[in-house]
């Protein structure tokens, strides 16, 4: 099964290195995946609520209210 190994040891040792490298990037990536998955758990139960109320502000000087919507209305704008 493992006949197709080069005999010498000189590349037997290459190849032991070339895998030990791979290996390190392997892990390196398996714990950046890890960190990035539990930033974004973090990050869904930590998660503010959104607001009961939200008005929306008109354009121009002094900016007056124009509407007001439930916290998670999907037409409240983005002029806040």
């Amino acid at each position: 099964m493992f006949d197709e190994l080069p005999p010498d040891l000189e590349r037997l040792q290459a190849l032991r290195v070339w895998h030990a490298m791979w290996l390190q990037r392997i892990d390196a990536k398996i714990a950046a995946v890890r960190k990035r998955q539990a930033e974004q758990e973090h990050g869904r139960r930590t998660r503010p609520r959104p607001a009961d109320w939200v008005v929306q502000l008109g354009i121009g000087a002094g900016r007056p209210p124009v509407q007001i919507h439930t916290g998670d209305c999907y037409m409240k704008g983005t002029r806040l």
